[in-house]
C-alpha cells in the first residue's frame, strides 16, 4: 500500500462568509415538526410496504418454550451477540429476526449499487477469525449479506433461529423470573434473558407527503427494492424494464448516491428530489491486493479498526499513518500533515478543534469545487453543492453520481423551499407548484434512526417490573449502567448508541457490546442466579459520570441542516442516534468495561435468585 498523502484544499476560503451561508441554508430546511415529518404506514399500504419481497414466509406452528436467551434481531448486532454467547458456553438461545435470513440491513437492502460506504476491512467483523477477505475496499451489499450467512453457518447460529418472526410484545413475569416474549407468529417464549439487537437501520421510514396514498403508480422504499418492476438483480442491476418509465426518487443521502447512477442509466426519465445535498467524493474502490493480504500479520484488523477510529473520530497520533485514506479520514490526515510540518506542537483540545474547524471549511470547499468540475449545467451544480460542516451529513463517495446529472433524461428538483416534497397526486408529485407525471416513486428516505423508541424497535409493548413501560421510562431521559442495562428491567440488555463508547465502525460497537453482555449472562448463570439488574445507585452514578465528562457538541449540531445526525434539527430530543458518548473516548470506555469484568464481582448489579 502506498503512503496516503494529504489532500489539496483551497486556501482562499472566506470562513465568516461561509458561516453565514451555512446558517441561511440550514434555516431553509428546518421543519418545526422535526422527526414527526416521517409517518408510519397503515392499513393495506403498510402490509405492502413492510412485506418481505425477497423470500416467502414458510408456515410453521407457534412455539411455546423456555429459553435462556432471546436475541431480538438477526443483523450484525444479533449475529455478534450469538457468536459471543456461543464462545461463552451459553447455547440455549434463539435469534429472532423479522426478515427471512441473517443480515439485517444487508438482507433488506438490495437496491442497485448497494455497497458498504466504510472501509470493508474495518466494517466486516471477525475477518481474522473466519479467514474471509472482502473482494474490494467498499464491498458490495450482496457480498456482505453472503458473509453474514457465512458467519451464521460457521458458528451454528442458524440452529434455532426464527426468521420471518416479529416480536410484538415483551413482559417481565416476576412469578417465573422470565420475559414473556410474544410474536406475530403466535409464539409464547419464556426467556430468562432478552437482548435488544435490532440495530440502527431496521425500520424504513416514509416522509409524510400529503396525498402519498393517492398515487396510482408503483411506489416502494429502497429497502424493499422491486426488481420484478425495474428489471435486473442485485448482482446484475440492469434495470431494463425502466426503459419506458418515468421514475422519481426522494432523498439524496447515502442510498440515493448509490442508486441514482443506475436509475439514470436505464429510466426513460428520472427526477431526483433533493432537500439537502450530500458530500460526494471520489470512490477509489480498489480490488483487494493478494500481496497485501499475504503480508498481513496477526492482529491486523484490530490495528486497522483502531487507526480508522483515530482518523475518523479522534486524531492521528504523531507518526501514525492513515491506513484508510478516504473521505472519512481526510480531515485528520490533513491536520496531521500540518502538525508534522510545524514540528508537532503541543495543542490543547480547544486549539486542536479550532484547527479542525478551519480545515473543515477547506475540505468542504474542495468538495463543492468538485461538483463544479463534474456537472456541466451551472444551475444544477449550484443546487448540488453542500453548504454545511463536514459530518453534518454522512459523507459519501461515488464516481458516477455527479456525471449522472449530465444525462438529458435526468433532472434534479430542489425541494428545499418546501422543506420536502410538496404533495403527491394520482399521477405523480408536485414541486414548487408544478405537477410532474411519473410511473414510479421510490423513497430513499432512510430508517427510523432517531425516532421514538417504539418506532425504532417496532415492538408494541415492553414492560418491566410492575408493568412499567420502557417507552415511558425513557421518554425524556435514558438511564443505564454502561449503556447496556437499566434498573427496573431485569435480565434485559440494550445495544447501540445509548450511554457508552462510540466507535467509527458500528460493528465494532456491537462486537464489544455482545462480548460484555455474554460475559454478564455467563456469570449470572454460573452463580445459579435467576435475576440480574443494575442497582439504582450504580445506575445513577454511571449517568452522573457520563454527563460530567460529556463533550458538548450541541453548538455544532445547531449549525447543521436537518438529518438523522441531529434528529432532524430537533434540539429538545436529539439523543437517540449518537446517544450519550463516553467523553474520554472509545479506548477509555473499553478499559472501564475490562477492569469491571476483571474485578469479577459484577459491581453495581443486583444478582438474585
Amino acid at each position: 500500500m502506498t503512503k496516503c498523502e494529504p489532500t489539496r484544499t483551497p486556501d482562499d476560503v472566506d470562513i465568516p462568509a461561509l458561516r453565514e451561508k451555512y446558517r441561511q441554508e440550514r434555516s431553509k430546511r428546518i421543519r418545526r415538526e422535526g422527526g414527526a415529518q416521517y409517518v408510519r404506514p397503515t392499513g393495506a399500504f403498510a402490509e405492502n410496504y413492510e412485506a418481505d419481497p425477497h423470500l416467502p414466509v414458510v408456515p410453521r406452528a407457534p412455539l411455546l418454550e423456555d429459553l435462556d436467551v432471546a436475541v431480538l434481531g438477526g443483523g450484525w448486532t444479533g449475529i455478534l451477540c450469538g457468536y459471543h454467547l456461543k464462545r461463552a458456553g451459553v447455547g440455549n438461545f434463539r435469534i429472532i429476526e423479522h426478515g427471512g435470513d441473517f443480515g439485517g440491513v444487508w438482507y433488506w437492502n438490495r437496491y442497485p449499487g448497494l455497497q458498504c460506504d466504510n472501509d470493508a476491512y474495518c466494517y466486516l467483523p471477525l475477518l481474522e477469525e473466519t479467514g474471509f477477505m472482502p473482494s474490494k475496499k467498499f464491498a458490495d451489499g450482496w457480498e456482505i449479506h453472503e458473509y453474514c450467512q457465512l458467519v451464521g453457518k460457521r458458528y451454528g447460529l442458524y440452529d434455532g433461529a426464527l426468521f420471518h418472526t416479529r416480536v410484538i410484545g415483551m413482559r417481565w413475569d416476576a412469578q417465573i423470573n422470565r420475559w414473556r416474549v410474544s410474536t406475530n407468529r403466535g409464539d409464547e417464549i419464556r426467556a430468562r434473558f432478552v437482548v435488544m439487537a435490532s440495530g440502527l437501520l431496521n425500520i424504513p421510514k416514509l416522509p409524510g407527503v400529503p396525498g402519498i396514498t393517492d398515487f396510482k403508480g408503483r411506489m416502494f422504499h429502497t429497502a424493499r427494492w422491486d426488481y420484478a418492476y425495474t428489471g435486473g438483480t442485485r448482482k446484475n442491476p440492469v434495470l431494463d424494464k425502466l426503459a419506458d418509465q418515468r421514475v422519481a426518487i426522494v432523498g439524496t443521502g447515502a442510498t440515493s448516491i448509490q442508486a441514482v447512477p443506475f436509475l439514470g442509466r436505464y429510466a426513460r426519465q428520472l427526477y431526483v428530489l433533493q432537500r439537502t445535498p450530500s458530500t460526494v467524493d471520489e470512490r477509489r474502490n480498489t480490488p483487494t491486493d493478494p500481496a497485501w493480504v499475504q503480508a498481513l500479520k496477526p492482529g491486523w484488523q484490530k490495528e486497522r479498526q483502531a487507526n480508522f477510529h483515530h482518523a475518523a473520530m479522534e486524531r492521528l497520533a504523531r507518526g501514525e499513518p492513515d491506513l484508510i485514506c478516504d473521505i472519512w479520514t481526510e480531515l485528520s490526515r490533513n491536520i496531521a500533515a500540518k502538525l508534522e510540518a510545524q514540528g508537532w506542537p503541543e495543542l490543547t483540545f480547544e486549539q486542536y478543534m479550532a484547527m479542525r474547524e478551519t480545515e473543515d471549511y477547506g475540505v468542504m470547499e474542495r468538495l463543492r469545487r468538485r461538483v463544479e468540475n463534474m456537472v456541466k449545467d451551472r444551475d444544477t451544480a449550484e443546487v448540488l453543492k453542500p453548504w454545511y460542516r463536514y459530518l453534518c451529513k454522512r459523507p459519501c463517495s461515488n464516481d458516477d453520481y455527479y456525471p449522472t446529472f449530465n444525462r438529458p433524461n435526468v433532472k434534479l428538483i430542489d425541494v428545499s423551499a418546501t422543506k420536502g416534497v410538496e404533495r403527491m397526486t394520482a399521477k405523480g408529485f408536485v414541486a414548487d407548484g408544478v405537477e410532474y407525471d411519473i410511473d414510479c416513486m421510490i423513497f430513499a428516505s432512510g430508517f427510523e434512526v432517531t425516532s421514538d423508541l417504539d418506532r425504532r424497535w417496532g415492538i408494541d409493548v415492553i414492560e418491566g417490573r410492575d408493568g412499567r413501560s420502557i417507552y415511558r421510562e425513557w421518554a425524556d431521559d435514558c438511564r443505564t449502567l454502561h449503556g447496556m442495562m437499566t434498573c427496573g428491567f431485569p435480565n434485559q440488555f440494550f445495544t447501540g448508541f445509548i450511554q457508552g463508547g462510540l466507535n467509527s465502525s458500528t460493528t465494532e460497537v456491537f462486537n464489544k457490546q455482545g462480548y460484555h453482555i455474554a460475559h454478564i449472562i455467563k456469570e449470572t448463570l454460573a452463580r445459579g442466579a435467576a435475576v440480574v439488574e443494575p442497582s439504582r445507585e450504580a445506575q445513577d452514578a454511571w449517568v452522573k459520570h457520563m454527563r460530567e465528562i460529556a463533550i458538548d457538541i450541541s453548538s455544532f449540531q445547531r449549525e447543521c441542516p436537518p438529518s438523522y445526525f441531529n434528529n432532524e434539527g430537533d434540539e429538545k430530543h436529539n439523543r437517540w442516534y449518537l446517544g450519550e458518548s463516553y467523553g474520554y473516548g472509545w479506548d477509555a470506555f473499553q478499559k472501564v468495561l475490562e477492569d469491571w469484568r476483571n474485578k469479577g464481582d459484577l459491581a453495581g448489579l443486583v444478582v438474585g435468585t
